[in-house]
C-alpha cells in the first residue's frame, strides 16, 4: 500500500504547482461574486480536492471511495481527476485499512480514511487509539501522525442501534486526538481542510442527514486557502437570556428552538462547538457569564457525555455565575430503536430544547396549569 502511495505522490508532485495555481485563480475569481448557496457534501467534497490538489501526500481510502463515487457521494468524481493510486478502494476490512493509512501516515502521508458509518470504526479502534493517538506522545514527538479519519456519525433514520450512535464522548476522551464536529457547508469546508493539514490525528465526525443541506457561504469561504482553526466555537446567534451549546446536527435544532423562545421573550445565545477536542471552554463560559443559564445539547449518551464535560467546566469556571441548575439535553441512554416512533423519543427534539430552556429561566408552565 504504501508503495501504490509512493507512486502517487511521485506522479501528483508533478503537476502539484500547476493545479495549485489553477485552484488558487479559480477561488480569486469567485470573490467577485455574491454569497452562494452550497451542500454540505459539496463542502466536503470540494475539501477534499482542493486539498489534494495542493499537497500529492494527500490520498483518500475507504470502502466504495472510487469506483462507486463514495457511499454518500462525498468522493464524487475524485477517482476520474487522480486515479486509483490515490483515490484507494478497499475490502471491508475497518481494521485492515485503518492500520495502513496509520502506517502510511508514519510514512510521511496524509491519508484521509473514511468509514461508512462511525460505528465500523469500532473494528479500527486500536489502530485509532493505540497506533495513533499515542504515537506522538510515546515517541517523544518524533513520530507525526497526520491522519483523518471521517465518515458520518450519530443517528441516521431507522437503521438501528448498532448504525446510530454518537462518538463524540468516545473519541473526545482520548489524549492525542483531535475531534471535530461540523454543522454547516462553512464548518465542514474549513475544518475539514484544518484536518487534513494538521499533523495530529483527527476524528471528524459528520452527520448522515445534514450531507443534503445547503447553506450559504461567501466568497472567502470558498477560496482555496480557508480553513477554520481547530479549538474555537462559533456564536451562531447572540443572546442574553439563556446559553444553548450544541454541535452537528443538534445546532440546527438549537436555532429553530431560539427561534420560538425569542417570540416567547427568551433570547438565547446559541453556540456552535464545531470543535469537541479541543473544547473552547472560554467562548463556553464567557457566554455563561453573560446569560447565567446553559442548556447542552448532544445526539450522545448522557453518562459521561460531551454536555457532562461542558457542565463540569462551567461548574468549575463560573458556578457563582449560575442563576439556574444546567439543563443537559441528550440521547435517551438506550441502544436506538428501529421503530421510527421510539426512534424519534430516543433523541433530542426541539421541544425539548424549548422546554430545557424554559425551565432554565424559571419561564415553565405550572403542571396544575396542564392538568
Amino acid at each position: 500500500m504504501l508503495g501504490i502511495a509512493g507512486k502517487g505522490v511521485a506522479r501528483g508532485g508533478m503537476n502539484a504547482s500547476r493545479i495549485r495555481s489553477q485552484s488558487l485563480l479559480l477561488a480569486s475569481k469567485s470573490y467577485s461574486s455574491a454569497a452562494k448557496q452550497m451542500t454540505v457534501r459539496d463542502a466536503l467534497n470540494s475539501a477534499l480536492d482542493e486539498e489534494m490538489s495542493a499537497d500529492p501526500k494527500v490520498f483518500i481510502m475507504g470502502e466504495e471511495v472510487g469506483e462507486y463515487q463514495g457511499a454518500y457521494k462525498i468522493t464524487k468524481g475524485l477517482l476520474d481527476k487522480y486515479g486509483p493510486d490515490r483515490v484507494v478502494d478497499t475490502p471491508i476490512t475497518e481494521a485492515g485499512f485503518t492500520g495502513i493509512g496509520v502506517g502510511a501516515a508514519y510514512h510521511g502521508l496524509r491519508p484521509v480514511v473514511e468509514f461508512m458509518t462511525f460505528n465500523f470504526s469500532m473494528q479500527a479502534i486500536d489502530h485509532i487509539i493505540n497506533s495513533a493517538a499515542k504515537s506522538n506522545y510515546m515517541s517523544a514527538g518524533q513520530i507525526s501522525v497526520p491522519i483523518v479519519f471521517r465518515g458520518p456519525n450519530g443517528a441516521a433514520a431507522g437503521v438501528g442501534a448498532q448504525h446510530s450512535q454518537c462518538y463524540a464522548a468516545w473519541y473526545s476522551s482520548c489524549p492525542g486526538l483531535k475531534v471535530l464536529a461540523p454543522y454547516s457547508s462553512e464548518d465542514a469546508r474549513g475544518l475539514l481542510k484544518a484536518a487534513i493539514r494538521d499533523p495530529d490525528p483527527v476524528v471528524f465526525l459528520e452527520n448522515e442527514l445534514l450531507y443534503g443541506e445547503s447553506f450559504p457561504v461567501s466568497a472567502e469561504v470558498l477560496d482555496s486557502s480557508f480553513s477554520l482553526p481547530i479549538g474555537k466555537a462559533k456564536i451562531e446567534l447572540e443572546g442574553k437570556d439563556v446559553t444553548i451549546t450544541a454541535f452537528s446536527k443538534m445546532v440546527g435544532f438549537a436555532l429553530k428552538a431560539a427561534e420560538i423562545l425569542a417570540k416567547e421573550g427568551i433570547s438565547a445565545e446559541v453556540i456552535n462547538l464545531r470543535s469537541i477536542r479541543p473544547l473552547d471552554r472560554s467562548t463556553i463560559n464567557a457566554s455563561v457569564r453573560k446569560t447565567n443559564k446553559l442548556v447542552t445539547v448532544e445526539e450522545g449518551f448522557p453518562q459521561h457525555g460531551v454536555g457532562a464535560e461542558i457542565c463540569a467546566s462551567v461548574v468549575e469556571d463560573s458556578f457563582e455565575y449560575l442563576d439556574a441548575p444546567v439543563e443537559r439535553i441528550s440521547g435517551s441512554d438506550v441502544p436506538t430503536p428501529y421503530a421510527a416512533n421510539l426512534e424519534r423519543m430516543a433523541f433530542p427534539q426541539i421541544e425539548d430544547i424549548v422546554r430545557a430552556a424554559k425551565r432554565a429561566c424559571y419561564r415553565s408552565v405550572p403542571m396544575a396549569a396542564t392538568a
